[in-house]
């Protein structure tokens, strides 16, 4: 028996006048998966979220979201979905209960007010249900933009941005009720530009100007690079002049260390003996990260728009 996917899209392109935001994606997850989409500022993340869960229609390409048609059953798919946007996006002059409320009756739910106190309870705010929404910091704000999102009980969670602006704790505590919901089935689609956090996922689609440039896990995608990475210490001071002498080895600063990524771990040692001289530095062997992978992926490229 083939095997079903909540998502199954191949070829979707999108553009906005002469400008390509998607060009031709294919992607297949699983449910219960968490899929995270990486990349900078403008390289189509949301747009292909949104393309995937009907919120825009595709020039091109086409495909299933829980198994509706993205091109023609936009609205059997959007009451499937829970969409968590990157700005916070409620009222600000209704209580946490209120805004609830409001989100289960545009849902049409018949259990709404039990729902509204489960979601309350589940994710921690019912303490704070007759609080307004504009006095919560940016971690309760999270949480109630979350809950509105569940409320109906979708089986899709679409995550635009979701910890911006949030404090450390904050952005743990989110995750781990991320886990949590998709071992209950739900599957998730969340973009972001935080490394830390790409980490987090099952799956990963790097994207820029555009176009998927690596997929996999975590580990998959930095063991494809075939990067040497090393730490470097104790190598005095660092100019311009110095760090011209690496040629084009990736070099990035972690504290008082540098990381330095290449292909070629002999012309690697090279250059930090041309930079430092011999014997003028430590060094030693690390995993490359998914940082130095995504560096290494668009190294050259300019940034998506």
């Amino acid at each position: 028996m083939a095997k079903k996917f909540a998502i199954d899209v191949c070829g979707l392109v999108k553009k906005f006048g002469n400008h390509v935001a998607v060009n031709g994606i294919d992607l297949r997850v699983e449910g219960g998966t968490i899929c995270g989409f990486l990349g900078p500022n403008g390289s189509g993340k949301t747009t292909t979220l949104r393309l995937i869960c009907g919120l825009l229609r595709a020039d091109g390409g086409g495909g299933t979201c829980l198994g509706y048609d993205i091109r023609c059953q936009s609205d059997e798919i959007h009451r499937s979905i829970g969409y968590m946007t990157q700005r916070f996006s409620f009222w600000e002059d209704l209580s946490v209960r209120e805004n609830l409320i409001f989100t289960a009756n545009v849902y049409a739910m018949d259990n709404a007010a039990d729902r509204v106190e489960s979601m309350l309870k589940s994710l921690g705010l019912n303490n704070r249900g007759r609080q307004l929404a504009g006095g919560l910091s940016g971690g309760w704000k999270q949480r109630l933009a979350l809950a509105a999102g569940l409320i109906h009980e979708p089986k899709i969670l679409l995550l635009d941005e979701p910890t911006a602006g949030v404090d450390p704790r904050a952005r743990r505590e989110f995750w781990e009720t991320i886990h949590s919901l998709a071992a209950e089935g739900i599957t998730i689609l969340v973009s972001t530009h935080y490394m830390d956090e790409a980490e987090r996922c099952h799956h990963i689609i790097f994207m820029h100007g555009g176009n998927v440039i690596a997929r996999g896990s975590a580990d998959e995608i930095c063991a494809a690079t075939g990067l040497k990475t090393i730490e470097v210490s104790k190598f005095g001071e660092l100019t311009d002049g110095v760090l011209a002498k690496l040629g084009g080895i990736s070099c990035a600063h972690f504290g008082n260390t540098l990381h330095i990524s290449a292909m070629d771990e002999i012309e690697m040692r090279m250059a930090l003996d041309r930079a430092f001289g011999r014997g003028n530095y430590a060094a030693r062997e690390i995993a490359t990260s998914l940082e130095d992978a995504f560096i290494h992926h668009t190294r050259g490229m300019e940034d998506g728009r």
